[in-house]
């Protein structure tokens, strides 16, 4: 496979959006997720409507040789690899010290180690070509102490500093390598990771899927390292960069607690 886009969480969501936006641009996709079915409902679309080719590997992230199960794939395909979307992630909201600790190193492996692997293992045939391009979905949350989503706030950080240092480190061999930072959007995301009393999600406004992933795709084509959607959301983050520390935690956690 020539020219291929591989993309993980493709079963819905953002994911979902950023295979119809890759397929519209003439790409061949590889679609990871757990779920089979939406996996070939995403595929047979993408096929249908853009003539391209797909394929699918149902794989939980989760496990800790995800990466390598993915990497395995893609090499059995014989896909060469031009765009990386690391965009499969969860949350849970709720007090640390309560949370199921096995749910918390999921997260921990989805969000980061898992990313961080795929995008290690698939680097080196980029860097020998000298081009390609990796888009990491972080969040305004990576610019933040976030209580009571205290191990999410911190994965997002996580993917942010990578994607930041990646990107001048891969300057010289024409790899590029975008951080989409999005605030709370409509993908499912927030049912799933049980947000129902979370105040960022009850009184925020929640931005499209496709807006959101248009926006960071048009960001990645740039070469831009860091993509904040939204303009209430580039306006937070900068007033949390200037705010003192102390006052960002605070209002954080007092969004996050509020209920209406």
């Amino acid at each position: 496979m020539k020219n291929v886009a591989l993309i993980t969480g493709a079963s819905g969501g953002l994911g979902e959006c950023f295979a119809e936006l890759f397929a519209r641009d003439g790409y061949n996709l590889i679609l990871v997720a757990r779920n089979e079915e939406k996996l070939n409902r995403v595929k047979e679309r993408v096929k249908r409507e853009y003539n391209v080719s797909a394929e699918i590997f149902v794989c939980d992230l989760s496990d800790t040789d995800a990466a390598d199960k993915v990497y395995a794939f893609a090499a059995e395909k014989e896909a060469e690899i031009a765009a990386l979307v690391n965009n499969a992630g969860f949350g849970d909201f709720g007090e640390f010290h309560r949370a199921d600790p096995e749910k918390l190193t999921a997260m921990v492996q989805v969000n980061d180690m898992t990313p961080m692997s795929l995008t290690r293992l698939i680097l080196p045939q980029m860097t020998q070509r000298k081009s390609g391009k990796i888009l990491n979905v972080a969040s305004v949350a990576a610019f933040a102490p976030g209580a009571l989503m205290s191990v999410y706030y911190a994965s997002k950080a996580f993917v942010l500093s990578l994607s930041e240092g990646l990107s001048v480190e891969l300057k010289k061999y024409g790899v590029t390598v975008t951080a989409l930072c999005p605030g709370p959007t409509k993908t499912g995301f927030e049912s799933a990771a049980a947000l129902g009393e979370s105040g960022l999600f009850k009184n925020l406004k929640n931005a499209d899927a496709m807006k959101t992933a248009t926006f960071g795709y048009k960001k990645m084509k740039k070469g831009k390292a860091v993509a904040e959607h939204g303009a209430y959301n580039r306006f937070l983050v900068r007033l949390m960069k200037f705010a003192p520390r102390a006052l960002v935690r605070k209002c954080v956690y007092n969004i996050q607690k509020e209920k209406k």
